[in-house]
This record gives structure tokens, sequence and C-alpha cells, in this order.
């Protein structure tokens, strides 16, 4: 009797030896496997500026689905100043890369709302997540909707595991706010340059500003858009600055410009321009320029 309980024991032993370093380089697997592993549905999360609405996007949106092979369909959500949720709109059955454009009741200007709008696109983005499964997107953001997406990376989007942001594009953000100063930093400038260290390495930014007179776009000064170099810079894996000039580069006319359109299907959706887009890519640079300036990390 006393001999067959430590066969018993012995058995236990061994099982155990077996089990748990299974069990652990199971986890470990899975683990990995959830961090290299990206979904399918790769969403484009778009944030309008202030005292736009949810349809600020509308035109763009049309105008990329009479270019692109995708017709992307498109989610609009509405965040409420309590956090309550609206949508209107959905993402169609097998259509990986659609639009979410993300808008807010109060969507007055100044440095406190942005700080609240960036609480409530963190909201909304959780239940996108929880409710899409998705691990991975890209964002664009028009004037302060780019400074709403850059709090946002710095405060909340570490909140959730697992999803990764690939590309962010920022159009007409004027991170200085009004003021054209290179010397002098506003409060949220300096906010978001002390949380820089949270922005995710792997995120490549293109800052786009867009100029009437290589100074202004008519409400925000080319030198505040420029100083988003000083969020990103030697932060993110790829840091570019874009400005256009010529037609269509005023401040509201921006997210409809043809360069910017171009600008978006080949970083934001990764689409490889067709013949036809790249000779009215370089017809347009006839008549307006794009400058670029990058800074590796």
């Amino acid at each position: 009797m006393r001999h067959n309980w430590w066969r018993w024991l012995l058995g236990v032993v061994i099982v155990l030896g077996i089990f748990l370093p299974s069990t652990v380089w199971m986890h470990q697997r899975i683990s990995k496997y959830k961090t290299n592993y990206k979904t399918p549905l790769n969403p484009t999360i778009m944030v309008p500026g202030s005292s736009a609405s949810q349809n600020r996007f509308d035109a763009l949106i049309k105008q990329l689905r009479s270019e692109t092979k995708s017709a992307h369909s498109v989610l609009k959500v509405k965040v409420a100043e309590n956090g309550q949720l609206s949508y209107t709109g959905s993402i169609r059955q097998g259509d990986n890369q659609p639009f979410i454009v993300i808008a807010f009741e109060n969507n007055h200007d100044g440095y406190e709302n942005i700080n609240k709008q960036a609480k409530w696109l963190s909201i909304a983005f959780k239940d996108l997540v929880k409710t899409y499964h998705f691990n991975h997107f890209s964002a664009m953001g028009h004037s302060n909707g780019g400074l709403i997406l850059s709090v946002f990376l710095e405060k909340y989007f570490g909140e959730t595991k697992h999803v990764a942001i690939d590309k962010l594009m920022t159009i007409a953000t004027p991170y200085n706010m009004e003021s054209d100063s290179t010397t002098q930093q506003t409060a949220i400038l300096k906010e978001l340059i002390a949380g820089r260290s949270n922005l995710p390495k792997k995120l490549t930014v293109y800052s786009v500003a867009g100029t009437e007179n290589y100074s202004s776009d008519g409400t925000v000064p080319a030198n505040s858009v420029n100083q988003g170099k000083y969020v990103f810079q030697n932060q993110v894996a790829h840091y570019t600055q874009v400005t256009v000039t010529g037609s269509n580069t005023t401040h509201s006319d921006l997210p409809q410009n043809k360069q910017i359109v171009l600008l978006i299907r080949q970083y934001l959706l990764k689409e490889k321009l067709p013949a036809k887009d790249r000779y009215k890519r370089q017809k347009a640079n006839a008549s307006s320029s794009i400058t670029g300036e990058t800074g590796l990390p």
C-alpha cells in the first residue's frame, strides 16, 4: 500500500513537470499571436475639427469612393457630453477598409474642450474595438481633430490593449493654436510635448499643411502646424511634414484638396496609384507644390 502511494506521488510529479511548462509555453504563444496577428478589418478613423459635425467628411468620402477600387462603407459616431454614443450608417460585411467618423455633441473650440473631446474619443474608441474586434487602424484629423487624436494617443490609447495604430495623418492641425510664433508655446503644445513619450513607437505620422501665401491657410498659421515636429519627431517611427500650396488650400477646403486626397489614398489606404492618378498628381504639381521633410527616430 505504501509502495503504491509513492508511485502515485511520482506520477503526479511527472504530470506537473510536463503540464506546467506546457501551459506557460502555450500562454506565451497565445500572447505572441495576439501581438503579431493583424485582423483583416483595418478601419480609418476620421475626427473633424471644431464646430464640425459627423458629416464634415462627406465630400471627401464621396471623392474617395469614386476614385478608389473599394466602395468604403461609412459608420458615424456622435458622442454626447455624458458619454452616450449614437451610431448612424454601418460597416458593410466584407469591407475591411471602412471609414469611421467620430464627432462630438460639444464640438466647440478651446484648450479645455479639446481635452474633453479626447476623453470622449476614447469612450467611442473602446466601444468600437469591443463591437468590431479590430486590432489595428489608421486615423485622420482635420484642424483641431488632429489635436484631439494627438491628446488621445498620449493619454488614453494605452488603456486599450493589443490594438495598434498604423498611421496618423493630421491636416491643418494647429499644434500651437492660433500662434504664429516659433519660440512661444501655448498650453496645448506644452502638454503634447510633455506627454510625447507615451506616443506609440511604431507609428507613422504625416502632418499636412496648406498655405495660400506660404504663411497661412487663411485660418491656421503654417508655423503652428509645423510645431507638430516637436511632438512627434524622435518619438515615433516616422514623421513627415507636407506642405500643399496652390488652389483649394484654404483651411476648410483642404480635406477635399486633390493633392491631399491622393496622399490619403497612397499613405492611409495603402493604395498603389494607377497611372492615370499618378499623371493627375504630376499635372497638379505644375500649378501647386508639395514639399516634404522627414524626421527619423
